[in-house]
């Protein structure tokens, strides 16, 4: 008799649904800062830092990618103290230059490895590439493990040339034969200023691997198209080219492009795109 009821009660429980485990949203943007131009007058860096964390602190990002900012503008952002960051100088690979820094929550996340690459024929070593005139480009990245859901995946951050129409052709390609390289088959966040409309082939070539959030969010996108606003308050706003990008099993809940401005001022020239993604 014990016996039986042993085993009706083993049944019982082998029946019970299997609750999954919820995941976190993780809250993830991009954010070209701008560099710290002394010739940018009212909108020079020092008049707009405390909007800058002010924004990343209402908005409660947790991994965000910035461009531009030089090693000064990143210690300043990081006196927001939940946050640390990594990446190197474009000019030199350590400090030097302007970075595609990462930005991640020191709570939640945790950097398992890191690296850097160059946009050039040359990826290993600062330099620039192809018909690029101006600067070295540069895409720093690192592999998480979320404290919260337990599991690991791949951020990058880049900044394509502005100049260079085949320097940003070759950077698409480049892009995804080093996600490839570098993240194999595991889940990849990229995220950048690509300075490039989404009809462009270099675009068009990173949605062979990755999936535009902007495309793919579940609710609708939120906010103006596009992400370049000039410091200018009534800038049209009418060109895309800042992204997120997410490969399987991400799935992006929302997507915005955010204009908070203080007295009619921006705090950079670029507007912050901002998705929550989650992991299936």
């Amino acid at each position: 008799m014990r016996f039986a009821i042993f085993c009706l009660l083993s049944a019982l429980l082998m029946a019970q649904p299997i609750v999954a485990q919820k995941m976190e949203p993780i809250t993830v943007a991009s954010y070209n800062l701008r560099y710290k131009n002394k010739n940018d007058g009212v909108n020079a860096w020092d008049n707009r830092k405390e909007n800058v964390k002010a924004l990343v602190r209402f908005h409660e990002f947790e991994l965000f990618g910035t461009q531009e900012a030089l090693r000064e503008q990143l210690n300043d952002v990081a006196e927001l103290q939940d946050f640390a960051f990594i990446g190197a100088g474009r000019d030199d690979g350590k400090e030097a230059g302007e970075h595609s820094a990462i930005f991640y929550k020191k709570d939640r996340f945790k950097v398992l490895q890191s690296g850097n690459f160059w946009l050039s024929e040359t990826p290993d070593k600062p330099g620039k590439g192809w018909d690029a005139t101006c600067c070295n480009r540069i895409c720093s990245w690192a592999k998480f493990n979320d404290l919260k859901n337990k599991k690991e995946f791949y951020f990058f951050s880049v900044h394509f040339d502005h100049q260079g129409v085949e320097a940003r052709r070759q950077s698409g390609k480049l892009m995804v034969s080093k996600i490839k390289e570098i993240a194999k088959n595991e889940p990849v966040i990229l995220a950048g200023d690509f300075n490039s409309t989404p009809e462009t082939e270099q675009i068009q070539t990173i949605k062979t691997l990755l999936s535009d959030a902007h495309d793919v969010t579940t609710t609708p996108p939120y906010g103006p198209e596009g992400t370049f606003n000039s410091f200018k308050f009534d800038a049209p706003m009418d060109k895309r080219i800042d992204y997120i990008f997410v490969s399987k099993p991400f799935r992006v809940l929302k997507y915005g492009v955010l204009t908070d401005a203080k007295e009619q001022r921006y705090p950079s020239d670029h507007q912050p795109v901002m998705t929550k993604v989650v992991m299936n």
